[in-house]
């Protein structure tokens, strides 16, 4: 199943969740003022919900990681990557320089 990403301005997503949250309690439960607010906004009540959540999470109302401990994340993994990127290409270019010397040495 291919997975479709409309990406939607932030200031959508906030009024999406600040409605969901200020209008909760006049629906029977969470759910339905999701379903609610997300057929006003022409979003998927899935995506709505996750960004419930992450609302949730980022005010500290419910356990998780942060938007900002997420970003945070993902820049620490691709600094990982690019170092050990770039000490596998010098440990590859250490080895060709000390064969290239160990030659050098031994021609008669």
């Amino acid at each position: 199943m291919e997975r479709q990403t409309t990406r939607y301005p932030a200031e959508v997503r906030e009024r999406a969740v600040r409605l969901v949250l200020d209008h909760r309690g006049d629906h029977a439960s969470e759910w339905e003022a999701i379903c609610s607010v997300a057929g006003k906004i022409g979003c998927s009540t899935e995506a709505l919900r996750r960004w419930v959540r992450q609302a949730e999470r980022d005010g500290g109302t419910r356990p998780g990681l942060t938007s900002e401990d997420r970003e945070r994340i993902r820049a620490l993994e691709r600094e990982n990557r690019e170092l050990r990127q770039a000490n596998e290409i010098l440990r590859k270019a250490s080895a060709y320089f000390a064969q290239a010397e160990l030659d050098r040495r031994y021609k008669p």
